[in-house]
């Protein structure tokens, strides 16, 4: 495991109306890896990716990224990372294109930086001739792409992912693993959520497995075909 962890999560805590959605949550994901959140529904997974990205609040625990403190530098820190949501969240008033924009002012994308990835991956998303049009005239396999766009525009230490794969065709979706792949050979971190074990065996280096809230096992991908049989 490489020395530096781009993600540090310590003992997070998270409550909702005095229930307990997280307990005494520590990860490490270490630079120029892949690391799988796993577990079943309502284990906690995508309460853990929204504390991190600061959407639902911790009520204990500190988050960092690439050691820059999520409680005390909160807009420094939404810098260093992007973020797939498992549904789209575009704005109806931007079209496609103008949403590309606000996440280059965002992160201060280069001009030619910019261009050439929304040329690159328009054509490969097939978004090319969506790019001015508004996500109501999309459909949702189109929205979630543009949405996919938007996260590997920046050049960021981190990117999380929930649930990557859905609502993307089969073509779009290995276009991504192999994106992915890249992304982690050029030292990009990346936390996903998934529930297609076979995408954990075949993208993943580690994996965080989560239950009733908190961590229940971690361990190199490898492990993992053997936490499937004793936890079914």
């Amino acid at each position: 495991m490489n020395e530096l962890n781009v993600l540090e999560v310590d003992k997070c805590d998270v409550n909702i109306r005095e229930h307990s959605i997280l307990a005494n949550v520590s990860i490490r994901i270490p630079q120029g890896t892949i690391t799988a959140l796993v577990g079943h529904n309502g284990a906690g997974k995508s309460t853990l990716i929204k504390a991190i990205i600061g959407s639902q609040e911790k009520s204990a625990g500190r988050i960092s990224v690439v050691g820059v403190g999520q409680d005390d530098q909160f807009s420094e820190y939404k810098r260093q990372f992007s973020y797939i949501p498992e549904e789209p969240l575009l704005m109806s008033e931007l079209t496609v294109y103008q949403h590309f924009q606000l996440y280059q002012k965002s992160y201060n994308i280069p001009d030619d930086s910019f261009r050439r990835k929304v040329d690159q991956y328009s054509e490969a998303f097939e978004l090319t001739d969506k790019l001015d049009d508004y996500p109501e005239s999309l459909s949702k396999g189109m929205r979630q792409k543009a949405q996919t766009i938007c996260a590997l525009l920046p050049d960021v230490p981190l990117l999380l992912i929930d649930e990557p794969f859905m609502g993307l065709d089969v073509y779009a979706g290995a276009y991504l693993e192999r994106v992915l792949v890249e992304l982690k050979k050029a030292g990009t971190s990346i936390l996903l959520t998934t529930h297609q074990l076979d995408k954990v065996r075949e993208l993943a280096d580690y994996f965080v497995m989560l239950k009733d809230g908190a961590v229940s096992s971690t361990g190199a991908v490898e492990e993992f075909h053997e936490l499937d049989r004793r936890h079914p």
